[in-house]
Order: structure tokens, then C-alpha cells, then sequence
């Protein structure tokens, strides 16, 4: 049993200094992860990789009621599906009416129609992948691993416990999912 799985154990039993002793064990990891999810957003993006992950950890281990995690795999699935959930609110959040979501400029620049062009396309991912969890809940969590989360298809693979090839096959069958529902 790693030394995160154990604290993880500490954590779901109630004990106040064990989400203490996790965060510098993943802190590194969480930011990695999400820095190359950053990376893909749009230039200007006003969420920094620190601030995603202080978010994602706060989410996972902050509550009231103790989560209850099976290994470091499931803490990491937990940590990209809260990555995931932060940035669609953010992106939900500055398209909101009062932050001018529904104004359209008539001196649109190339830049500006990216930026929304790219907000909507992640609210639409969004859209699409909670219908898409309700019928592949293992497929779901890769694409989670895989864009949200920035991880490569091996790590990914990994992470969920399959093979190489059958994520392969999983992320070119989610793609095409996913390319369908949203065009």
C-alpha cells in the first residue's frame, strides 16, 4: 500500500492532520496535470494551474463528509473529474449574461470570436460528456483522464486499471461519440 493510499485510509477514518500530510505527496502531480490543461485554453485564461489545483484539493478532501477513496487511482479520477467541473463552471461562469455572455459586439476581431468560439465548445464538451457518463462511465473517465486532466493514454490506462490497447480503443470511440453529439 503507497504512502498516499494509506493517507487517503486516515482521511476516510476522520483523522483532521492527513489531508495535511496528502497535499505535498500529490501537489506536484495535481499541478502537472493541471498545467497541461491549461495549456490548451485560451490565451488570456484567468485560472492559473495553482489555483485549479487548490480548488480540485479543496473539493476532494475539504467537505464536510469524509470521501471515501479506493487507491491512489481513484483519488487521481477524483482530482480530473474535479479539474473538469472547475473549468466548465468557469466557463459557464464568463458566459453568464451579467459578465457579458449574451452581448454581441459589432467590431468583432478574430480573437474575440476564438475566445467565445472556445468557451461554448466547452460547454458543449461538458454537455456532451455528462449525457455520454451516463451510458460509458469507464469511457467518461478517460476522456476525463485524457483532456481534463492532460494525461497521456498510457498514464491514463494506468490510472484506470486497462490496457493500452483497449484505451486506445476507448478514446478513439469516445472521440467519435463526443464529434458526433457536439457538431
Amino acid at each position: 500500500m503507497s504512502d498516499v493510499t494509506r493517507i487517503l485510509d486516515d482521511i476516510e477514518q476522520g483523522d483532521p492532520s492527513a489531508s495535511e500530510r496528502l497535499l505535498p505527496l500529490v501537489y506536484d502531480e495535481l499541478r502537472r496535470l493541471a498545467a497541461r490543461q491549461l495549456a490548451g485554453e485560451r490565451p488570456g485564461q484567468t485560472l492559473q494551474a495553482t489555483a485549479l489545483v487548490h480548488e480540485a484539493y479543496v473539493r476532494l478532501v475539504g467537505g464536510e463528509q469524509p470521501n471515501q477513496w479506493d487507491s491512489r487511482r481513484h483519488f487521481f479520477n477524483a482530482a480530473a473529474e474535479a479539474m473538469r467541473r472547475i473549468l466548465i463552471e468557469n466557463a459557464r461562469r464568463k458566459g453568464r449574461r451579467k459578465r457579458g455572455g449574451n452581448l454581441k459586439r459589432v467590431d468583432l476581431s478574430d480573437a474575440v470570436l476564438a475566445k467565445q468560439s472556445q468557451v461554448d465548445d466547452l460547454l458543449a464538451l461538458g454537455e456532451a460528456l455528462t449525457e455520454f457518463e451516463r451510458s460509458h462511465p469507464e469511457k467518461a473517465r478517460l476522456v476525463n483522464l485524457r483532456y481534463f486532466a492532460g494525461l497521456s493514454e498510457q498514464q491514463a490506462a494506468d490510472i484506470l486499471g486497462i490496457s493500452r490497447a483497449t484505451a486506445a480503443r476507448h478514446w478513439a470511440f469516445a472521440r467519435a461519440w463526443l464529434f458526433e453529439r457536439m457538431s
